[in-house]
């Protein structure tokens, strides 16, 4: 699996840590930028991140900026992708088990760096349960391409 890792210029540092964890769990990396800690556009790095992960089957991305919520918003408005902002080791398990969450969006200022290596371990170990969520998953697929969705009964 190849992992697409990606963070604006408040992410840097944790991104160089996140890249560690994840050649060292085995996984192919490709860091799509930035390397540098002036102010740069996190929706460019995350629709690059993006791309990748759709490029390539079974791949998976990781984005990082300082709270985390601009770079899901951003890589949630590519088709696709389901991007789930994880600050811990529960939430980073459910949004594989339940969501499939496909990129992996991480806060350099609410995540504790402790907790990192578990984190992503869980994140790019835990499959997706499928069941009521892959009827879910459609669901959210079916608003991609403007499908307007039934009410529940």
């Amino acid at each position: 699996m190849k992992v697409y890792i990606g963070a604006d210029h408040r992410g840097i540092d944790f991104k160089s840590t996140i890249k560690t964890i994840v050649g060292e769990l085995g996984y192919a990396v490709e860091d799509v930028g930035t390397n540098s800690t002036a102010s740069c556009d996190y929706p460019v790095i995350a629709q690059k991140v993006a791309r990748g992960v759709l490029s390539a089957e079974g791949s998976r991305g990781i984005l990082v900026c300082m709270s985390g919520i601009g770079q899901s918003i951003a890589a949630n408005k590519v088709d696709g992708i389901r991007a789930a902002l994880c600050y811990n080791t529960e939430a980073a398990r459910l949004s594989r088990e339940h969501n499939n969450a496909n990129v992996l969006v991480l806060s350099s200022k609410f995540v504790d760096p402790d907790e990192l290596p578990e984190l992503i371990r869980i994140w790019l170990t835990t499959p997706f349960e499928g069941g009521r969520h892959e009827r879910r998953i459609n669901l959210i697929r079916d608003m991609e391409q403007g499908k307007v969705l039934n009410s529940n009964p």
